[in-house]
């Protein structure tokens, strides 16, 4: 096949991968699983030419995968087709698929040619316009939670551990930090690094973290947090996919274990001028803050509330929110520490970022980089100020404010007029329409443990 139809680094991933025998067209859906079809290679210049047809019901997908009628874009519009075209420069090879295979992003288009209004990438995009046009460019990198578990549920029905391929046990105890643990999982290591590096995904840090089996992977800093976003969503697909070629099930989920930590999806964030200078850096030596910096945080605790659906959009989510456990209860910040909710990494003050704690590595990640980078424009555009930060354990001394359930937060998110003018009416009452549809099929099961604790005692 020619590449005359592709941008030129596609062209030349194309040139890369002799032999290809399929590619997969993806499209991040309002939760961010990949949705889309598998084309013949053949085709894929008409895709880069003319763009291929995908339901707009894709971005009314529940979590099961069934349309949410309520959110008007399934039966409502005749479950019509839309355009998606795609994404320049995301064309890359799949390393784990055992016939020479491709993936390829996509965006969606109205009739008129108007990007989607439900597309959370596009959504992205029009945040970061709203600082471009203040002159501010900015810097993202994203950190992801994940465990490792046996493809076998427990004796009880609840996942577990995976063997350890040195000790031939299931990990059980908390070592966080321990280079044993990365030794032990090194196959399964070696080749996520291997498979991000084909992709030109850039992941430089793999932590063993806070509970057995728990990995983070951290990915470079990006001045184009579009791509970083791309990156997080191609790096959780490379996570699965090669724990399953060793054996395991990687999960993403915000609390897959009562008593162990949750899963974070961690965003750190830096805004420059156009001449490169921090502006969260301080304006004179020994000043501890910037007014850009007061004013960014001032505008995400502003608005945390609000957003907090985005943040954490499952009902598993909110299992995570426990005191003492690493994650923020409220909108406190402070400098090195992390039990706040908008930590200020250690380090020199040109460097100087805030790291937003709140979210679960189950959020769509470009939803949770729109929502704060919409909070930070909210603060600096009305010059929010911000309180006091928190030196010692927040816990001790701040009160809880987020949201504690899944209702409460699709209530807040579905009643802002702040969501509606950050992202659009659209776009909000499609986000709550589907989460409150979600809710509804979730308070419709019964748990196991209604029936242990009602069936007969009652």
């Amino acid at each position: 096949m020619t590449a005359s139809a592709l941008p030129e680094r596609d062209a030349e991933t194309l040139r890369r991968l002799p032999g290809l025998e399929s590619v997969d067209l993806l499209i991040p859906d309002a939760n961010g699983l990949l949705r889309g079809k598998r084309i013949d290679p053949q085709t894929l210049e008409k895709a880069y030419a003319t763009g291929v047809c995908l339901p707009a019901s894709i971005f009314a997908a529940d979590i099961t995968g069934d349309t949410a009628e309520s959110t008007g874009l399934g039966f409502a519009i005749g479950d019509c087709d839309l355009l998606c075209r795609p994404v320049p420069g995301t064309l890359q090879p799949v390393p784990w698929s055992p016939q020479p295979s491709a993936q390829l992003l996509l965006e969606m288009f109205h009739e008129d040619g108007r990007p989607f209004v439900a597309n959370p990438r596009q959504l992205l995009r029009e945040v970061i316009a709203k600082l471009q046009a203040m002159d501010i460019r900015v810097v993202v990198a994203v950190e992801l939670e994940f465990y490792l578990l046996d493809h076998k549920l427990d004796a009880k029905g609840y996942p577990q551990a995976p063997v350890n391929a040195h000790t031939g046990e299931r990990d059980q105890t908390t070592q966080v930090y321990l280079i044993d643990d990365l030794d032990s999982y090194r196959h399964f290591i070696d080749e996520v690094r291997e498979a991000t590096r084909q992709q030109r995904i850039p992941a430089d840090t793999a932590v063993a973290e806070y509970a057995p089996g728990q990995f983070e992977i951290n990915l470079s800093h990006r001045d184009d947090p579009l791509a970083a976003c791309d990156d997080a969503i191609l790096l959780k697909r490379t996570i699965k996919a090669v724990a399953a070629r060793h054996g395991m099930q990687a999960t993403f989920m915000a609390k897959p274990y009562a008593q162990l930590a949750g899963n974070g999806l961690h965003l750190h964030v830096s805004l420059y001028d156009p001449r490169g200078r921090n502006l969260m850096a301080a304006d004179e030596p020994g000043r501890p803050a910037s007014p850009t910096l007061c004013h960014a945080i001032g505008g995400l605790q502003r608005t945390l509330h609000e957003a907090m659906l985005l943040f954490a959009p499952h009902a598993n989510s909110y299992r995570r929110f426990q005191s003492e456990s690493f994650v923020p209860l409220n909108g406190s910040w402070g400098y090195n520490n992390r039990t706040v909710a908008l930590r200020i990494p250690a380090g020199d003050a040109q460097d100087r970022r805030i790291e937003h704690r709140v979210s679960g590595a189950d959020a769509n990640p470009y939803l949770v980089t729109a929502a704060i980078l919409a909070g930070i424009h909210h603060g600096l555009s009305t010059e929010i100020p911000c309180d006091a930060p928190v030196s010692g354990n927040a816990y001790a001394q701040t009160q809880a404010e987020i949201p504690r359930s899944w209702e409460a937060a699709q209530q807040a998110f579905a009643r802002s007029r702040w969501i509606g003018e950050a992202f659009g009416g659209d776009f909000q009452r499609i986000f709550a329409a589907l989460k409150a549809e979600e809710l509804r099929l979730f308070e419709r099961q019964i748990t196991p443990l209604e029936y242990q604790w009602y069936l007969r005692s009652v």
